[in-house]
């Protein structure tokens, strides 16, 4: 398959409901809805959404009523990139090739640009009329993986740990935090969403949780190389940042080549996982793959 052509075709649905869910640009407040607006539509290429419906779909689900919560993926995700650019935090100048949230519209309204798509999220997982078909049990277990993997127990840790640890000598075990928390748990989540969704079975549910561990793990192992060997108008950001600001990361345990074999060994775990999966699993066999491709 032509995992391009899956990503663009799921992108653009996602996009037409993300359109849907947030207020017009114009509507008072304004300063706000603009800010939450251009950060969200400002080109990402919806990875995370996109894995909760892969993973609905490799369980032969429909998951046109899923793209309202894989959009809730999105908004969570969204918030944090607007945070983690703040100046107390990674303090960011550029993200996806244009100014970042502050840059645009000030600390103050970023922040709360932040805080309302986060919230937003969860006035949409908890919205009945847009979620009719979903019973309330399985709402429920949805709303609370997202939200563990949100929150302190998730990526906020990670992030806490991550900003912590900045300029100090680490161990790998906390490196693993880190990436396994900042980042992994929301695609771990956004995985496991997807099969919530669609009623995974209990082995079902066990192989696709190890599928979004080992792609969670994979792609901030290609985040970290590309911080080093990409270039900004590639990436969208400034590049070598991470170096600048004294954080551990694959690359400064291992080097760039063990750790580009490290990602691609990751890859292959996570593709491992989908084992007993059939060809309606080929689209997040083929994600995994292009997780790391870009560092490539």
């Amino acid at each position: 398959m032509d995992i391009k052509t899956y990503l663009t075709k799921k992108k653009d649905l996602v996009d037409k409901s993300l359109e849907k869910l947030m207020p017009p640009a114009k509507l008072f407040p304004a300063s706000v809805h603009g800010a939450m607006r251009y950060s969200l539509f400002a080109g990402g290429k919806r990875v995370r959404p996109v894995l909760a419906i892969a993973a609905a779909e490799a369980l032969g689900a429909k998951t046109a009523d899923l793209l309202p919560i894989a959009g809730s993926l999105e908004l969570i995700h969204t918030y944090s990139l607007i945070h983690d650019d703040l100046p107390a935090m990674d303090n960011d100048d550029f993200r996806r090739g244009q100014p970042t949230c502050h840059k645009k519209f000030g600390e103050a309204v970023a922040i709360l640009a932040g805080d309302g798509l986060l919230n937003m999220a969860f006035e949409v997982l908890s919205d009945p009329r847009r979620l009719k078909s979903v019973p309330a049990n399985r709402l429920i277990a949805i709303i609370k993986e997202i939200s563990t993997a949100s929150g302190v127990g998730g990526m906020v840790g990670g992030q806490v740990v991550d900003i912590e640890s900045e300029g100090k000598e680490v161990d790998f075990a906390t490196l693993d935090y880190i990436h396994t928390h900042k980042t992994g748990a929301l695609i771990r989540a956004s995985v496991r969403t997807g099969a919530l969704y669609a009623k995974a079975g209990k082995h079902q549910f066990t192989a696709l949780t190890r599928f979004g561990e080992m792609a969670g793990l994979a792609f901030q192992i290609a985040d970290d190389i590309l911080d080093i060997t990409g270039k900004q108008e590639e990436l969208g950001k400034d590049v070598g940042s991470d170096l600048k600001k004294g954080k551990k990361t694959f690359p400064s345990f291992y080097g760039l080549e063990e750790s580009r074999r490290r990602a691609v060994e990751v890859a292959d775990k996570a593709v491992l996982a989908l084992k007993d999966f059939d060809r309606k699993a080929d689209p997040l066999r083929e994600l995994a793959k292009y997780i790391i491709n870009r560092i490539n």
